[in-house]
């Protein structure tokens, strides 16, 4: 059981979001085990930077879903600083990413990340953490979760 309460300079508290953001023309980036273990460092490396806790993270082909406790931020600064910090990093380490289309590059002129975001407060925290954790990619994967694709079939 929790203990301690986080104090901040002005407040005391946790402010949980749950937060999703989505690869710039979908690209399904995330299917490569190297690139999405290096984005899950990528965004431990950001909270530690910015003091900003991630509970969970969950990865499907072409968007990461999160559980973070925004602190004192707002949600567009959070954005903003885990977006900014985890594609500079993604793109020095996988440079092939930015090279023109005829080259085999995906987001030549562009940025990794869509601008727009979800980061809302969970009205069930029990169902969101599964959600998360259900992801194609997320730590407690299940089998049987229906799919978009097999529940419109």
């Amino acid at each position: 059981m929790k203990t301690e309460i986080p104090r901040h300079s002005s407040c005391v508290g946790e402010a949980w979001m749950h937060g999703m953001f989505k690869i710039k023309y979908t690209h399904p980036i995330f299917n490569d085990e190297q690139i999405r273990n290096y984005c899950e460092q990528l965004f431990s490396q950001a909270c530690q930077k910015y003091e900003i806790k991630i509970s969970e993270l969950g990865f499907d082909n072409n968007h990461v879903h999160m559980l973070v406790d925004v602190g004192l931020y707002s949600r567009p600064q959070v954005a903003k600083m885990l977006k900014g910090y985890t594609a500079k990093k993604l793109f020095k380490k996988f440079p092939w990413m930015k090279k023109p289309k005829h080259e085999g590059g995906l987001f030549w002129n562009s940025g990794l990340w869509n601008p727009s975001y979800y980061l809302e407060s969970p009205k069930d925290m029990k169902k969101i953490i599964n959600y998360i954790r259900n992801q194609k990619y997320g730590k407690g994967k299940n089998k049987n979760q229906t799919t978009l694709n097999n529940y419109a079939s």
